[in-house]
Parts: C-alpha cells; sequence; structure tokens
C-alpha cells in the first residue's frame, strides 16, 4: 500500500530486526500469531492509528495480511498475538478480518508492518473491505514508518 504521508514513525519489534527473517512462529507454519511491535514518533495531532502488513512479493501483486483501524493514537506497542485495543480489522487479502502470518508460496518474501497515524478517525466497521480501508488509510495519513522482515518457504 503506497502513502505519500512523511515517513516519521519508527517501528521495531523484539522478534526479529530490519531486512531480517520473521521467527517461523509467526506464519503459517508456526503459531500464525502477529509479533510483537513498538513505534515511536507519533505527531501529536494524530486522532488514530492504523496497522498494515503486507507482502509485496506476492505472485499477483501485493497480498495484505493484517488491516486494523481506528485504535487510539496513545498506544504504542502490541504484544505479541494482541489486536490493538479499540483497534477496528478489516478483511485482508484472503477475504478474513485477522493476522494471517507469512505463507510465501515460494522464495524469499518481504513483509512489511506500517504504522499510519491519522488525521481523523476512519469509522469503519469490523470486517471492513479491503480497499475501502486502504483508500480511507491513504487518503488519512498524516505519518507513517515501516518494519520490514523476511520470510521464505
Amino acid at each position: 500500500m503506497d502513502s505519500t504521508a512523511p515517513s516519521s514513525i519508527t517501528v521495531t519489534s523484539t522478534a526479529f530486526a530490519e531486512g531480517e527473517p520473521i521467527p517461523s512462529v509467526y506464519s503459517c507454519r508456526g503459531r500464525d500469531v502477529s509479533p510483537p511491535l513498538a513505534w515511536s514518533g507519533i505527531p501529536s495531532d494524530a486522532a488514530a492509528l492504523a496497522l498494515v502488513v503486507d507482502d509485496p512479493d506476492a505472485p499477483r501483486g501485493t497480498f495484505t495480511h493484517w488491516v486494523v483501524v481506528d485504535f487510539p493514537p496513545s498506544t504504542a506497542a502490541l504484544a505479541e498475538g494482541e489486536v490493538p485495543s479499540g483497534g477496528i480489522q478489516a478483511v485482508n487479502s484472503a477475504g478474513d478480518a485477522r493476522y494471517l502470518g507469512p505463507c510465501p508460496p515460494s522464495g524469499t518474501h518481504r513483509y512489511r508492518f506500517t504504522v499510519y497515524a491519522l488525521s481523523e478517525r476512519l469509522g469503519l466497521e469490523a470486517g471492513a473491505g479491503l480497499q475501502e480501508a486502504q483508500r480511507a488509510i491513504t487518503e488519512g495519513a498524516i505519518a507513517q514508518g515501516t518494519l520490514t522482515g523476511t520470510f521464505a518457504a
């Protein structure tokens, strides 16, 4: 997902570093739970946050694994397997409103964990459509930051 919002947010994980392999526990070969994440640099005027996890190397174009919107801008971290308190999950590319871990069909893929600061709450319903959520995030993003990990088939 592309946004023109400035990249002023720093996203980290205690499970993997930028450009490093994502442990299999967070994939379809493990427990398929989201990794722990933390971020800083949220603008003071942010009204809400969004989190998008996607794979730009998927064979049919970018595959979105998780979309969560409208959680409080005071949120600074997520524990393993946690959905942000107050967050609304939109459907992913598989049609499910949940985290779907890395599961590439072949080769090594990149997985982007992007946190967006939003100018206002998006007001989407749980299970909102992926394109609707992506469009709303792109239009409302005032800052963003990405942590990219890899996973091999």
